[in-house]
């Protein structure tokens, strides 16, 4: 165990005799023993608890690597190769005019209110 012969160990089970006396050495017994079990059951605990986290680890890595694979195709050889569209405006002013059309706003409407706040500029304002 720790070094520990047989002669070591009856050595001190004679000064533990002595010392404790018999009546009380039985009940030291059985609190060391309750000790040690408990001792036991923590290590074997942490040891679940480890081992979770390494689960945990392998479980994050097939999910980062499920979601960074969305944009990828799954097999390079069924694959399609994927069309990009063209931009559907050519310059910022054409998007403001599509989206002046939407709103129904004439271009006499928006020169007399200037540029009307989108939405995220109504947030920063108030």
């Amino acid at each position: 165990m720790f070094g520990i012969g047989m002669p070591e160990l009856v050595i001190i089970l004679v000064i533990a005799l002595v010392v404790i006396g018999p009546k009380k050495l039985p009940d030291l017994a059985k609190s060391l023993g309750r000790g040690l079990s408990e001792f036991k059951k923590a290590t074997s605990e942490i040891k679940e608890d480890l081992n979770l986290g390494e689960d945990l680890k392998a479980t994050r890595e097939e999910l980062i690597d499920a979601v960074s694979g969305l944009d990828k195709p799954a097999d390079s050889k069924k694959a399609e190769p994927v069309e990009e569209k063209p931009p559907k405006f050519e310059d910022l002013d054409e998007m403001l005019d599509d989206y002046h059309q939407d709103k129904g706003l004439s271009a006499k409407d928006v020169e007399e209110k200037g540029q009307p706040e989108t939405p995220a500029e109504r947030d920063r304002n108030g």
